[in-house]
Formats: structure tokens, sequence, C-alpha cells
């Protein structure tokens, strides 16, 4: 399985059953983009923990009188199919209240970012 989509269906899971954390295994991959998902507010707080090959890294989930803060997440390049794009066509999604994250050649950053870099790149997902 795709280890970027079994991150975001973690976080899917654990939403959907109320729990205050998400625990996902480790990879640089993964833990930048729940950086970008703590930068952005739709979760609370991110931790690395464990050593080598144990390494999880722990999500604490937001929520807004029991709404969670994340109301939907959706892998966009697909391993079998890679989408990719020049920053002139990257638009603001659902009024800028849906972020889409892109690796670029300057690492994972947002479509905001992404613009105001003129970077273009792979569309990894799209979270709102």
């Amino acid at each position: 399985m795709d280890p970027i989509t079994d991150f975001l269906n973690r976080i899917r899971n654990a939403q959907a059953v109320k729990q205050l954390q998400a625990s996902i295994p480790f990879s640089n991959l993964k833990y930048e983009i729940a950086k970008i998902l703590e930068k952005e507010g739709f979760v609370s707080k991110i931790e690395k923990k464990g050593k080598k090959i144990k390494k999880i890294i722990v999500i604490t989930l937001k929520y807004d009188n029991k709404t969670p803060a994340l109301s939907g997440l959706r892998r966009i390049s697909k391993p079998g199919q890679k989408i990719y794009l020049p920053y002139k066509k990257i638009k603001k999604i659902k009024s800028g209240y849906k972020t889409v994250i892109i690796s670029t050649s300057k690492g994972l950053i947002t479509d905001k970012e992404a613009r105001k870099q003129k970077l273009g790149g792979e569309i990894v997902c799209e979270i709102w």
C-alpha cells in the first residue's frame, strides 16, 4: 500500500472514532506532511517517538466541539499516476479553505507558498 495513503487513512480513521491521537509509522515524508498539518492548524501537536526501526509519529488531533478540525483528506498523486502542475496552474480551492500539499525541489510546501515562491511540483494531497 502507498505510505501516504496509509498516513491519511490512519488520521481519517482516528477521527471517525473520535480518538485524541493517531500513531503512524515514521518516515521523513510523513513527518513533513504532519508538520504542515500542524502549521496550518489542522492538528494540535506532532511528536516523534521511538528509536531506529520502531520510530513513530504521534499526531494529537484537534476538535472543535466534538467536530474534527480536519473535515477531509484526499490523495491526488498516486504511485501509478503522478500529477505535476506548474505554479501558474495552482489555483485556490474552496476560496482558500482547502490546502494543497505540493512536493517541490525545495521540499514539501503548501499551495500558498508555492504560488508565492513561484514553484510547481507534484501535487501530493488536499486537506480541508
